[in-house]
């Protein structure tokens, strides 16, 4: 076990027993591809229960968002990522705070859209929705990068950036 200044860190480098940012991250992910899927399918069976659905979902959404953000950039400060990861890193930090704001922003025109006719969606909300889910989906490949290729918080790739570090 390692120690800082302020918090003991395990073997995957981190305070807590495992990484909190994948578990926040996906239900954000599955948050908003629920609500743009509630969103198209009620787009075309006029249901306001999959529009009302959808609301709440991006409600939801937009506070999470948050939270994975704040629990990801902590975990990425304590990743120590060797220099070939880093700018995926930067990437999926960046792509971080834009899908924040965006899924913020979203929920907003949502809420308004809601409130002048909740039983009808504009063509171009779909559209900013579709372009916020690929984005999203880029964002969990940049995500799966830094786990499944850099190792970052992977027990032996920790180890052995220890074993090397002077």
């Amino acid at each position: 076990m390692r120690n800082t200044a302020l918090l003991a860190l395990n073997s995957q480098n981190l305070p807590y027993p495992d990484p909190l940012h994948p578990i926040v991250v996906h239900f954000v992910v599955a948050m908003v591809l629920f609500a743009f899927a509630c969103d198209v399918v009620g787009y075309f069976t006029h249901r306001q229960q999959l529009f009302e659905v959808s609301f709440w979902n991006w409600v939801v959404a937009s506070l999470a968002v948050f939270v994975a953000v704040m629990v990801g950039q902590l975990e990425a400060g304590l990743a120590q990522p060797y220099e070939v990861a880093q700018s995926t890193l930067n990437l999926h930090t960046l792509t971080g705070w834009v899908l924040s704001a965006a899924v913020v922003a979203i929920t907003a025109w949502r809420f308004v859209i809601r409130r002048r006719n909740p039983l009808k969606l504009p063509v171009a909300y779909l559209g900013v929705a579709t372009a916020l889910g690929l984005l999203v989906v880029f964002q969990t490949y940049l995500g799966t990068r830094l786990v499944w290729v850099y190792g970052l918080h992977v027990e032996p790739v920790v180890e052995a950036m220890q074993r090397s570090a002077p």
